[in-house]
Parts: structure tokens; C-alpha cells; sequence
């Protein structure tokens, strides 16, 4: 964490936070301490209060740390079956069935409300925080404005630290215990400080919307999250396929949809067990490791899921996951 701290803040009359007379004179230099004065002026004309301003940007430090997770790029070298294996272990599996058995009532009464499958939302619970158990350990206002300040998309960090600010105005939560990643994502649904404001939920009617520790309220959210993103509600994401002789892999597409019954008449076995789907349901073939690996059908809702996280191993896994721990 770096040394520089902001020192000891005084309320000007105009309601801006300025340093106090013992406080050396610094010019707007790039340094963190610059960019807080800045933001601060920003906050304050977009509303934000000077409690909540005082509360958050007094004294803050920048942390390293943060600087060092987002600025690491490690090359993606993960096979399907490998990444597969480590999000469909037997724990995550075991975990997820006790916490299916735990909430079932809470998420038919969400599939309610949003029309979204209770098999899909405890996929993505399982893998964003492994049911809400591993939600990030950092302080978001920290973490945003760190990288407002330094990372290479300071105009996004600083719009997400803004909604931040905009949240606990409101109460939601204190900010001590608004924490998330290193990058913001917050609670256990790991929802950026935007998309909250769009689309959290308060579903115990306690007037806070609370996704750090409501598991109701965070499995709500996540409803909500997949019901603007076009969620199908009884149908399923896609299913585990065999391909048959017949079936070009090679020159398959795997963005171009074709009916099922087209797949169907090439050879492609559905597996027993399967969901029961309209042979004109449009569906494409999915091969994650490539020809002769692993190979999947995947139907409308799978783009609701891919809408949380754009990554074909992220969303296989929620679908796979999800049907697992509630069969």
C-alpha cells in the first residue's frame, strides 16, 4: 500500500473537502493525492454528500496491490477439461446442493417474481463466490478509486467509484463493509457499483438492498440481472452432445444457429436424461477445446448467461454447475 496518505481534511464553506493549513502545497502533479481533490469536486457536483464524501475520500491511501492484480496479465493457457475440473469439483458440487436444499424456497419465489430457472442463478452464485463465501476481501471505494487514478481505464473506475459513492449515499451499506475484488465487484453476486444501482434488489422488503450478506437479496439480484438479459424462463442454457459421423466439426460455426432438428438429421445424440426441447429450438455447436474434445448444444438462454461474464468456459460451467446441484 502506498505511503501517501490524504491529510487531515476541513470542510470548506462552499462543502468541499480541503486541506487543512498545516498541509503542504501541491500542484496537480498526477499524484493520488491530486486526483482525490479532483474527484472530490467531481463528486460533490454530482450530488454526492459531504458526509459521504468525508467518510470515503479523508484520509484514503492508495493500495498497491490493487495496481499490481489489475496490471498482472497471465497468458490464458487453460484447457476446457482442465478449467472445467477446477469449477466443477465435487466440494463446489456437495456445497452447491446444500445451499440448493437451503434456499429452494427462496429461489421459486425469485423464478416467480423474474422468470428465471433456480438452476442458472446457482450456477452463477457458485462460480462468482462459491455461494457467497469467497466475495473479496477489499475495500471497494479503495480499489476504484486506485485504479480511477492509475489504470489505463481511469474514466470507467472513476464512473463505477462515482456509483459507489451514490450507493452508500443512500445507505445500502456502510463503508467499511462495501467490500469486493480487487477490480470493485462487490457481494455475492460480484456486481460492479453500475450495475447495482440498475439492478440490485431488495427482495425481503427491508429497505436496503443488500448483496454483501442477504442471500435472498443476492440471489434476487442475480434474477433480476438474467431477466433484463432476456432469460427464457423454462428453457434450458444447452446440453453435453455426441457428435456422430456425420457431423462436420471442423467446419462447423459455432456462432451460426441452426434448428435442432437440422442437428438432429446430421448426427448429433442427445444424451439420456435431457430436457425436453423443441426440435425447432435455434441452437449452436459449442466444441471448447476444439475438435474431438467436449461438444455442446446451446440454445437462446446461454447468451443471457454469457451476458454476465463473455466467456464460452465461464458460461458452460454455470450451465453444467447449475444443472448438477439441482437435478
Amino acid at each position: 500500500m502506498f505511503r501517501r496518505t490524504l491529510l487531515s481534511l476541513i470542510p470548506a464553506a462552499s462543502g468541499a473537502l480541503v486541506l487543512g493549513a498545516a498541509a503542504p502545497a501541491r500542484a496537480a502533479d498526477g499524484s493520488f493525492y491530486s486526483f482525490l481533490v479532483a474527484f472530490d469536486a467531481k463528486a460533490a457536483a454530482n450530488g454526492i454528500s459531504y458526509a459521504t464524501r468525508r467518510a470515503t475520500l479523508n484520509g484514503l491511501t492508495a493500495n498497491q496491490t490493487v495496481i499490481d492484480l489489475i496490471n498482472r496479465q497471465p497468458e490464458f493457457t487453460q484447457t476446457w477439461a482442465q478449467y472445467s475440473a477446477g469449477r466443477l469439483s465435487a466440494t463446489r458440487i456437495a456445497h452447491g446442493k446444500e445451499n440448493f436444499a437451503a434456499y429452494r424456497t427462496t429461489l421459486a419465489a425469485v423464478q416467480d417474481r423474474f422468470g428465471v430457472d433456480p438452476s442458472v442463478i446457482m450456477g452463477i452464485w457458485g462460480l462468482e463466490t462459491n455461494y457467497g463465501t469467497t466475495t473479496g476481501g477489499f475495500s471497494v471505494v479503495q480499489a476504484l478509486a486506485t485504479l480511477g487514478w492509475s489504470s489505463h481505464r481511469a474514466s470507467y473506475f472513476q464512473s463505477e467509484l462515482l456509483a459507489a459513492l451514490r450507493i452508500l449515499d443512500h445507505g445500502d451499506i456502510t463503508p467499511a463493509a462495501m467490500t469486493g475484488s480487487y477490480a470493485g465487484a462487490m457481494g455475492q453476486p460480484q456486481f460492479m457499483p453500475s450495475v447495482y444501482l440498475k439492478l440490485a434488489v431488495d427482495f425481503t422488503g427491508d429497505g436496503r438492498r443488500d448483496i454483501w450478506t442477504n442471500t435472498p437479496d443476492s440471489l434476487a439480484s442475480i434474477g433480476n440481472y438474467l431477466h433484463v438479459s432476456g432469460w427464457r424462463n423454462g428453457e434450458p442454457w444447452g446440453e453435453s452432445v455426441v457428435l456422430g459421423a456425420g457431423v462436420d466439426a471442423a467446419g462447423n460455426d459455432p456462432d451460426q444457429a441452426q434448428p435442432l432438428s437440422n442437428w438432429l438429421a446430421m448426427g448429433v445424440r442427445r444424451l439420456p436424461g435431457h430436457r425436453a426441447v423443441s426440435s425447432a429450438m435455434p441452437a449452436r455447436l459449442i466444441q471448447p477445446d476444439g475438435v474431438g474434445g467436449s461438444s455442446f448444444l446451446v440454445y437462446p438462454n446461454y447468451k443471457a448467461i454469457r451476458r454476465y461474464n463473455p466467456s464460452d468456459f465461464y458460461a458452460l460451467s454455470v450451465g453444467l454447475l447449475g444443472d448438477i446441484v439441482t437435478a
